[in-house]
């Protein structure tokens, strides 16, 4: 038998390779498949990357976003023990870079008292920050920290827009553990909860995002990577049950606008004490039975007193209360009907100095509405 001279044997080859390839069709991948560098046999699936759902993904991407612009916040109080001796509490919460030079928005509550309050990046930079203005009726407060460089900050959405059922994402520190993200719904809006302090807070957020002690004063995100709330309270003393409460970025707005072009935070001031009375009692002082808030003091050179407001002529005992008598009662406020004690101080929990507070009082048999411009209460920190 004749050799086949070495072209030969090369056509034979190709011939093959085209056979296996077309009529078999098998491909060159396949053949060379158990040869990778890597010694295993290798998937599609694992060769383009692991495969995540749109929801997972925007997970993802919300996360890498804002991970960097949420801090982690301590604060050092001091108490007096049981000996009398000033003893060091070390408190921790969050909050979120709002500029890119460091100011950053909280709760009031994470930094309240505090001598000393630091804040840890997510490089593990610390910081020493200083409080610029806090607002205790709303639980918001800003600090900011002095930085060489520009910083990632967030973007704040619209709370107004939000809808019962949407999704949320919440980031914070949950004891202690930095970086922590957690998701759920908007489970219900407008809800009011009692703070530590006593004071009521409306209109909050309600959700089910997992939110822990140290958590308080992150942000809760809409599914565009917006801020529309600010993680501030939990159902139950021990941890999430699926209860958490934010106070909705719409409510700190104002104060951070004001900030901005003032330099400082106003609160309005009336100028009254009054007392809650309805009933038997109202009828007795013949005043309308559905009651109101009865005036008590008018403040001299207030804006109560600018408006012509009246406080007791007189006073009685009830119930071995020295109550005042003669005053004017007020019925409505922004045209609400008073509800009881703390009707005036909601209101006012929503204005700002300069702005307009309307009243309905009843004097001498005859219903008045007055318009009062509110005044400016002293600064303190």
């Amino acid at each position: 038998m004749r050799v086949l001279r070495p072209f030969l044997w090369a056509a034979v080859l190709v011939a093959g390779f085209v056979y296996l390839t077309s009529v078999a069709r098998w491909n060159v991948g396949d053949l060379l498949r158990p040869f990778r560098p890597s010694g295993r046999l290798y998937s599609e699936a694992a060769a383009a990357g692991p495969g995540f759902s749109p929801d997972e993904q925007n997970n993802i991407d919300i996360y890498k976003a804002a991970r960097d612009a949420t801090v982690h916040i301590d604060s050092i109080v001091y108490r007096e023990s049981w000996f009398f001796q000033l003893v060091p509490e070390k408190g921790t919460g969050s909050g979120f870079l709002l500029t890119p030079n460091g100011e950053i928005l909280t709760n009031n509550h994470v930094v309240s008292g505090g001598s000393r309050l630091t804040v840890t990046l997510s490089d593990k930079k610390v910081y020493k920050a200083t409080l610029l203005w806090n607002d205790p009726r709303n639980d918001l407060a800003m600090i900011k920290i002095s930085v060489d460089r520009k910083l990632p900050f967030l973007r704040l959405g619209d709370s107004e827009a939000l809808v019962v059922g949407q999704k949320v994402l919440a980031i914070g520190n949950p004891f202690g553990l930095d970086g922590t993200l957690t998701t759920g719904i908007v489970s219900a809006l407008g809800r009011t909860i009692e703070a530590e302090e006593g004071n009521r807070m409306e209109g909050m957020i309600q959700t089910d995002a997992a939110i822990n002690p140290g958590n308080s004063g992150g942000p809760l995100l809409d599914s565009h990577g917006n801020v529309i709330g600010i993680n501030t309270a939990i159902y139950g003393p021990q941890g999430n049950i699926g209860l958490g409460f934010a106070m909705p970025i719409n409510r700190a707005k104002p104060l951070i606008e004001e900030y901005a072009q003032s330099g400082h935070i106003s609160r309005p001031t009336l100028g009254i004490t009054v007392f809650p009375i309805s009933g038997y009692l109202a009828e007795q002082l013949e005043l309308p039975s559905e009651g109101g808030l009865l005036i008590q003091t008018v403040e001299r050179g207030s804006p109560a007193e600018l408006a012509g407001l009246r406080g007791y002529s007189r006073r009685v005992l009830v119930d071995n209360y020295p109550l005042g008598i003669g005053g004017d009662l007020i019925t409505q406020v922004d045209g609400q009907t008073v509800e009881g004690a703390e009707s005036l101080q909601r209101a006012l929990d929503h204005k700002r100095a300069g702005q307009i507070l309307n009243l309905t009082i009843y004097r001498g048999g005859r219903t008045t509405r007055v318009a009062i411009k509110l005044g400016e209460a002293p600064q303190r920190l």
